[in-house]
């Protein structure tokens, strides 16, 4: 019998956008004969993923799971929003956050962790699941938070059943304190980050190319007004600092009273759990954010189901 090499089984991963352990089970099956196996797979429909890689999949869901001091959030998607409200695609995708919470976030050792009961992998889930439903669909990203000591608290907005939604948000507190205490105020954050959107957690780490790029449209608009340029600096300054309040975490005003400064609120915190407060880190997935939707009018999506 022939040797089922790895560099065979990715091969054939490759032709057939199958999963490994099902490659490996084809290849075994056929004595290592490449051919055979993709014909093998084409049979037991485990191949019909590779004819819908090419389609826009920029639905699906984002699923959040959270344990004490980490949590992960992924992002698993699909071509229409009726896959969202599938039992067996949300299963799907809170299997995938639970096992990417033990695999630290990373993407590629999630793909390929064993999936509960099936005996695949969880790519082989994926594209199983892509011929049971017949949509294209991908694990499109992972990634996770942890804090030594404190909270790490998780939340889906727009959700459709427990832990999954369009946005996921993950909040690490890092503190000393009494952690009952910490994990609502990491639930009023989170659920501010989904709302707010920050572009970064502090002034610091703000990306500089937006920034200069902000200053230089408020430097045209101030330029404008034909006062003097140390005036002009000023407006340009306090422009920046509006920017920084509208973009950065820990300078907006939290959305809970519509005031009070993230920062404020996170250091207030500390009198209620017995220890300073620091947010050590923040994730926010938003579904299908950075995907170039298809456009297409609903004749030609129409014309396009009848040629098939």
């Amino acid at each position: 019998m022939a040797e089922i090499t790895a560099s065979l089984v990715k091969d054939l991963r490759e032709k057939t956008g199958a999963g490994m352990m099902d490659c490996k089970k084809a290849l075994n099956e056929v004595a290592g004969d490449l051919e055979k196996a993709i014909d093998w797979l084409r049979t037991k429909g485990l191949s019909a993923a590779a004819k819908k890689a090419g389609r826009v999949a920029a639905e699906g869901l984002v699923g959040v799971a959270a344990d004490g001091t980490k949590g992960a959030v992924v992002e698993v998607n699909a071509e229409t929003d009726f896959v969202g409200r599938n039992e067996q695609f949300q299963k799907f995708v809170g299997s995938v956050a639970r096992i990417a919470l033990d695999n630290g976030g990373d993407l590629a050792k999630t793909a390929a962790a064993a999936y509960p009961g099936t005996g695949r992998d969880v790519q082989g889930e994926l594209t199983n699941l892509i011929a049971t439903i017949g949509e294209n669909m991908s694990l499109r990203r992972s990634a996770s938070l942890s804090v030594s000591d404190g909270v790490v608290v998780a939340y889906t907005h727009n959700s459709v059943a427990p832990d999954l939604g369009k946005i996921g948000v993950l909040v690490a507190l890092e503190s000393t304190g009494d952690k009952a205490q910490l994990a609502p105020l990491a639930k009023q954050l989170a659920m501010h980050v989904a709302a707010a959107n920050p572009q970064s957690l502090t002034v610091a780490d703000l990306d500089q190319a937006v920034v200069e790029r902000e200053r230089a449209v408020l430097s045209e608009k101030a330029g404008q007004s034909g006062k003097a340029a140390d005036i002009i600096a000023k407006m340009v300054e306090g422009g920046i600092r509006k920017f920084h309040q509208e973009v950065v975490l820990l300078e907006q005003a939290f959305v809970m009273d519509g005031k009070t400064r993230v920062s404020k609120v996170v250091d207030d915190a500390a009198k209620q759990v017995g220890g300073a407060v620091r947010i050590a880190g923040y994730l926010r997935f938003q579904l299908g954010e950075g995907i170039e939707k298809k456009s297409e009018d609903f004749a030609a999506e129409v014309a396009a189901q009848l040629k098939k």
